[in-house]
């Protein structure tokens, strides 16, 4: 029987031909008064025992092949699944920063707002004073742009730790690596959300700019 090697490049490995059930050779009926005869005949039977275990053996050799191909595909996309799981993990942290964003819009737009309201009110004559409205709209705006500053920082600090992780596995052999990170746009976004914000805090403090 020949040794398994067939290998299907789409499906992977073929496992090989059931070996065909062989009774075992039957045991000769020998004249134990003749122990030239007996000796040949006892013979010829331990051949036909032999062939039959070396058939069995390389079944077993086949099966054997055959495992260990599984294993290695199994290995391989265990490899795989790794690799894929880091931009699960990336798209995640991404997600994690949109919601800063988010929320750090929220609190600098709101809180721009309700400075540049109470402000005009105040330059209307409608109020003598705007002071604790104009104090919390900026402490709105400060509380946003410090909530940005620390997702950013937390963004940045986890993507150079999950870079770090990736490539280290790569150097062990354990993923592929063949995926490679494209520019966050997420991040873009946030960094110029937080420009946008300085310049309305400097807007707000000194009345100039382009929010003035």
């Amino acid at each position: 029987m020949a040794p398994y090697t067939t290998h299907d490049a789409m499906k992977g490995p073929i496992r090989p031909a059931r070996l065909p059930t062989t009774p075992l050779p039957p045991m000769p009926e020998v004249d134990q008064s003749r122990s030239d005869v007996a000796s040949v005949q006892y013979s010829a039977y331990r051949t036909d025992l032999s062939g039959h275990r070396t058939s069995l053996s390389e079944q077993r050799t086949s099966l054997s092949e055959y495992r260990t191909d599984l294993s290695d595909e199994r290995t391989e996309m265990s490899m795989r699944r790794t690799g894929l799981s880091f931009q699960r993990t990336r798209m995640s942290a991404e997600r994690t920063l949109m919601s800063v964003i988010r929320t750090s819009l929220s609190l600098i737009s709101f809180g721009f707002t309700i400075y540049q309201v109470f402000d005009k009110l105040r330059e209307a004559g409608t109020l003598a004073s705007a002071a604790a409205p104009r104090n919390f709209g900026v402490t709105l705006v400060l509380v946003g742009i410090a909530m940005l500053v620390i997702g950013i920082g937390y963004h940045l600090q986890f993507m150079l730790g999950l870079r770090h992780e990736r490539d280290a596995m790569h150097e062990e052999g354990l993923i592929y690596a063949q995926s490679h990170f494209p520019p966050s746009m997420t991040l873009i976004v946030a960094l110029l959300l937080l420009l946008t914000g300085l310049v309305a805090m400097f807007s707000m403090v000194f009345q100039a700019g382009p929010f003035g």
